[in-house]
């Protein structure tokens, strides 16, 4: 037992070891700020694209289930349905223009690695601009991503009405769904936003289990959108206000879960290039 709680010490040690002393908190926060600039014009081209390929009509069908099954309380129902609406309305023109705030998050993410990065690259003078251009492939695959969770809502919302071990069912499918798509989002983000290189194996490992973190985390977030709290109590009845915040401080700790993960690739990729190799006896 006692060996054990050794081993998990060292190895969470190692794991944080590239964000020790460089304020995880404060990286966390600046992406927050990129993503809150970004994550409207993200949502929107995601969106745009999935129509194109779909069509408009069954990505509305589809999305209905979601904005039927989120909770009120905070007007999550109604800001998905207008972010759905808007999407499938954008113009050719408007999709272009909202390249350059979506590209922000890439920035972001891409300053924030640098700073934890075991050896980052030789130049990173354009770190910003390497960020965008690195983070945009990634919405050629985003019609597919954001399907394969379209398709399964019509089942697991089904089972979550229907509550018990039924519904348990329902949110642990939605659970593997959102999983499933997060984890080649942030191999990408890992292995090629940042601008360290870590070897596929510790990437592919460490990013499928931050995946599955932030699938649980996102979930996490559907509860806590549920609950009867009045967010407005804190900024004079402000309700507006007060969602806002709380939006903006789980997308806080989303970036907290992203960097921890990022970290821990880092310190598993160079564990792995740098372990000594036994000698086989001659």
């Amino acid at each position: 037992m006692g060996n054990g709680w050794q081993r998990t010490k060292r190895i969470t040690r190692a794991a944080f070891r590239p964000v020790r002393g460089r304020d995880l908190s404060l990286h966390a926060a600046a992406i927050t700020f990129y993503g809150a600039i970004a994550v409207v014009p993200v949502a929107l081209l995601a969106i745009w694209l999935t129509g194109l390929v779909a069509g408009a009509d069954r990505v509305r069908r589809l999305t209905s289930y979601a904005v039927q099954t989120l909770p009120t309380e905070i007007g999550a129902n109604r800001a998905v349905a207008a972010l759905v609406e808007g999407g499938l309305e954008l113009t050719p023109v408007f999709a272009l223009a909202s390249l350059l705030p979506a590209s922000l998050y890439g920035e972001g993410l891409r300053r924030a690695f640098v700073s934890v990065a075991i050896r980052p690259g030789p130049d990173e003078s354009l770190v910003g601009w390497r960020g965008r251009l690195l983070l945009l492939p990634l919405l050629a695959p985003a019609p597919a991503f954001l399907l394969s969770i379209l398709v399964a809502l019509p089942l697991t919302t089904r089972l979550v009405r229907q509550g018990g071990w039924i519904g348990a069912l329902g949110v642990v499918l939605s659970f593997l769904s959102v999983w499933l798509v997060l984890t080649p989002v942030l191999l990408w983000v890992f292995r090629v936003v940042g601008p360290a290189r870590p070897d596929w194996l510790s990437t592919l490992a460490v990013g499928s289990f931050t995946a599955a973190n932030l699938s649980g985390f996102l979930h996490g977030f559907v509860l806590f959108a549920s609950l009867p709290i009045d967010l407005g109590v804190p900024f004079g009845g402000f309700d507006e206000i007060g969602a806002g915040v709380a939006v903006m401080l789980w997308l806080y700790l989303f970036h907290v879960i992203v960097l921890a993960g990022y970290s821990a690739t880092l310190a598993l990729s160079h564990w792995r290039t740098h372990r000594p190799h036994p000698v086989s006896p001659r």
